[in-house]
C-alpha cells in the first residue's frame, strides 16, 4: 500500500529592536503580509512498481451517467519508459500505453507521440508554474498525423477526497489543441483540470471538455475509486 502523503510549511518569525530610551517613539511600521509559501516536501511513492494499479470511474457529466470504470496497471518499467496496461470492467479486451516517468503518453497501441502527449506532470509542482508542449501524433496503423499543442499550468494546492481517501493535491489545467496536419482547419480543442497528487505519483480526479468550433461536445469526470501496490 502506498505511503500518505506528508507536506511540511513554514512559518514566518517576525521580530522588533527596542529603541534608546530617551529616543521619542515613532509611530508603529506595519507588519508585512506572510509570505505565500509552498510545500517544502513534495513527498512521492516509493519507485513504481510492476502491478501497482489505479482504478477509476468514468462518468459523462452532462447526463450524470457512469460511462466505465477501468482499472490501470503497470506491466513493465524501464529506465526511462513505463508500461501500463488499461482494463474495463465488462470488457474483455485491454489497452496498452507508453509513458515517461512523469506520466507524459509517448505511444499506444495505435498511436505514436513525439515527444509525448504532454499529459503528465512537469516536477516540482507549484502553483503559478506553467510548462507548454508541442508534439506530432502519429497514427501508425491509418497513416494519419495530427500536430499537438499544449499548455499547462499549476493552478492551486488542495485536499482532495475521492472514494479512494483524501489526498494532498496540485491542480493543474491543461489546455489541448490537436490540428490535421494535413488539413489545419480540422481540429479539437479541450480543457483538462487534473489533481495530482505525490503520495501515490498519480492523478486522483480528472475533469475534461472538449469543444469543436466553440461549442462544448462533452464533459467527463474521471476519480480515483481504489489503489493499491501488488
Amino acid at each position: 500500500m502506498f505511503r500518505p502523503c506528508a507536506l511540511a510549511t513554514l512559518g514566518l518569525l517576525l521580530s522588533a529592536s527596542a529603541l534608546m530610551a530617551q529616543t521619542p517613539n515613532p509611530a508603529p511600521t506595519p507588519s508585512p503580509a506572510p509570505a505565500a509559501t509552498e510545500p517544502s516536501d513534495q513527498e512521492k511513492m516509493e519507485d513504481p512498481q510492476v502491478g501497482d494499479h489505479w482504478t477509476y470511474d468514468v462518468r459523462d457529466e452532462i447526463t450524470g451517467e457512469l460511462k466505465s470504470t477501468f482499472t490501470t496497471t503497470i506491466t513493465d518499467i524501464s529506465a526511462t519508459d513505463i508500461t501500463a496496461r488499461d482494463t474495463a470492467v465488462g470488457h474483455p479486451n485491454s489497452g496498452y500505453a507508453n509513458y515517461d516517468h512523469s506520466w507524459n503518453r509517448t505511444s499506444n497501441d495505435a498511436w505514436q507521440f513525439s515527444p509525448n502527449d504532454g499529459g503528465g506532470i512537469r516536477a516540482p509542482l507549484a502553483v503559478g508554474k506553467t510548462w507548454s508542449v508541442r508534439s506530432n501524433d502519429m497514427n501508425r496503423t491509418a497513416g494519419v498525423g495530427w500536430k499537438r499543442s499544449v499548455n499547462s499550468k499549476v493552478v492551486a494546492h488542495e485536499s482532495v477526497t475521492t472514494r479512494a481517501g483524501t489526498f494532498d493535491t496540485f491542480e493543474i489545467e491543461m489546455s489541448f489543441r490537436v490540428q490535421s496536419a494535413k488539413d489545419p482547419t480540422r481540429k479539437s480543442d479541450e480543457v483538462v483540470q487534473k489533481w495530482y497528487a505525490p503520495s501515490i505519483d498519480h492523478w486522483v480526479k480528472q475533469v475534461a471538455v472538449t469543444r469543436s468550433n466553440g461549442h462544448v461536445r462533452t464533459k467527463t469526470s474521471t476519480e480515483l475509486v481504489e489503489y493499491g501496490r501488488r
